[in-house]
């Protein structure tokens, strides 16, 4: 068995931010479909959380649930510090966000600031923890989930669009230093995706924007995490990929 293949034999557990419903529910139980055992951060959704932590046991993989807000840099160490000098995950998916919608002359202060510091602000809690481990390890992978309101801008949005810009540019940023390390980072980008952030959304004036005439699935995007994550995409590193149905080229 070559040293490649042990190290992927071995300790295959991905942390995902924001695991307990929609994208990163999805994300969380494909990957443990696929072999993984999952980290499972969430904030408050509790009954949610075991929910998921049920099915993962179910398919015969371990999860273990880590409660705190990602935004929180104490919460966050204190709860991560300890595991990860004991193991360090393969991968990282940082998937948890809010939207706080409003057009900017009557955006409050604090609507812009907390969806900064969720959708933001916690790559770089997040990030900062997990990438200095992986580089004593020379391995791992980081998926940032950001969105097209960050390649697009978004009329009500401006404070999401932000946090999702920046989110890409930090991530690519952060791949450009990590890559010599082997540690890669990539980010996924969704478009319309059907889950309860789009339950108040005009779909029948958005639909005919979409090339391919629907809204995508959670499982379309779980599916790019999946591969992100295999050995198949070794030689993929700074880059974002949409899943919109073609709303952005």
């Amino acid at each position: 068995m070559t040293k490649e293949k042990q190290e992927d034999d071995h300790n295959k557990i991905v942390f995902v931010s924001g695991g307990s419903r929609g994208i990163g529910a999805g994300i969380a139980l494909d990957l443990a479909a696929a072999g993984y055992d999952i980290w499972l951060n969430y904030r408050s959704s509790t009954e949610a959380a075991h929910g998921v932590q049920a099915k993962i046991e179910e398919m015969g993989r371990s999860c273990l649930l880590l409660p705190f807000d990602v935004s929180d840099g104490v919460a966050a160490t204190k709860a991560l510090e300890p595991l990860l000098a004991r193991v360090v995950p393969y991968g990282m998916v940082h998937n948890a966000g809010v939207a706080r919608d409003n057009i900017m002359p009557l955006m409050h202060r604090k609507e812009w600031d907390r969806v900064i510091d969720v959708n933001l602000n916690s790559f770089f809690i997040l990030g900062r923890l997990f990438a200095k481990m992986m580089l004593t390890k020379r391995r791992g992978r980081i998926i940032s989930i950001a969105s097209i309101s960050g390649q697009t801008g978004q009329a009500g949005q401006a404070n999401y669009a932000a946090a999702k810009g920046g989110l890409i540019a930090a991530s690519k940023s952060l791949a450009r230093e990590l890559g010599r390390r082997n540690v890669l980072v990539n980010v996924v980008s969704p478009g319309l995706i059907d889950t309860g952030m789009i339950e108040d959304l005009p779909l029948d004036k958005l639909l005919p924007l979409i090339p391919l005439g629907r809204v995508g699935t959670v499982e379309e995007i779980s599916g790019v995490v999946r591969f992100l994550l295999s050995r198949e995409a070794n030689y993929i590193t700074g880059q974002v990929i949409g899943v919109n149905g073609g709303m952005y080229m």
